[in-house]
């Protein structure tokens, strides 16, 4: 299910520009502006995370495939407020075990420091229990079947019945808590690269540039396949 992390990159002057005025953004979780990066499982949320996160100068990215594990695909959101968002809330130091999904148990622990901005990433990112604490939510727009048949083919074979069981729940989740609807920013995989547009959620504001100063803000950077 975790995808492989990918390699940094440069970033291009539409993504700084997209940092930058995330970084302005009020502190949402104590000192932290917290931004979710949700879409469906395959939708290129990790690596668009990763892009953003180096034109952050290396912010920190939460990801969520840490979090669920094979018998909570999406029953997390207690641990992730009991461990990361109550802390960083506080200006502490939140502490996590990270699942992993080979050995089928939680890995030793890691901290996560308060940070100006820190991307929360994975499915359910934009629920609504999060929502109070997120400075912004950003979806990834990318059809559903392609996205999971993207999955799919990175995961490969041996995750094919555990593939079955995720699409049933995604599905399930998003129909009684989806995050499109407030979404501030889109995001769509272009021909050269990302887009990004405002959102149904978003209300103008001091961060407007970000999605509505043009239809679509291209990002050069090409996602990864």
């Amino acid at each position: 299910m975790t995808a492989p992390t990918p390699a940094p990159r440069a970033a291009s002057a539409a993504v700084r520009r997209l940092a930058a005025d995330l970084a302005l953004l009020p502190p949402s979780c104590g000192p932290v502006r917290l931004i979710a990066v949700d879409g469906h499982a395959g939708s290129g949320k990790t690596t668009f995370a990763a892009v953003l996160a180096e034109a952050l100068d290396g912010a920190p990215v939460l990801h969520l495939d840490d979090f669920a594990t094979h018998t909570e695909l999406f029953a997390w959101t207690d641990r992730l407020l009991r461990q990361v968002i109550t802390p960083l809330g506080r200006g502490e130091p939140a502490r996590y075990a990270p699942y992993d999904w080979n050995a089928r148990a939680f890995g030793a622990p890691r901290s996560l420091a308060p940070a100006p901005v820190v991307l929360l990433e994975g499915v359910g990112a934009g629920r609504r229990d999060l929502r109070p604490e997120l400075a912004r939510v950003l979806w990834m727009e990318y059809e559903r079947g392609a996205a999971w048949e993207r999955g799919r083919r990175r995961d490969g074979p041996a995750q094919h019945s555990f593939w079955e069981r995720w699409v049933a729940a995604e599905q399930e989740h998003f129909a009684g808590d989806p995050t499109l609807p407030f979404a501030d920013l889109v995001v769509r995989q272009g021909t050269l690269g990302y887009e990004v547009s405002a959102g149904p959620a978003s209300t103008g504001g001091p961060t407007e540039a970000v999605g509505t100063s043009r239809p679509h803000q291209s990002v050069t950077e090409r996602e990864a396949q």
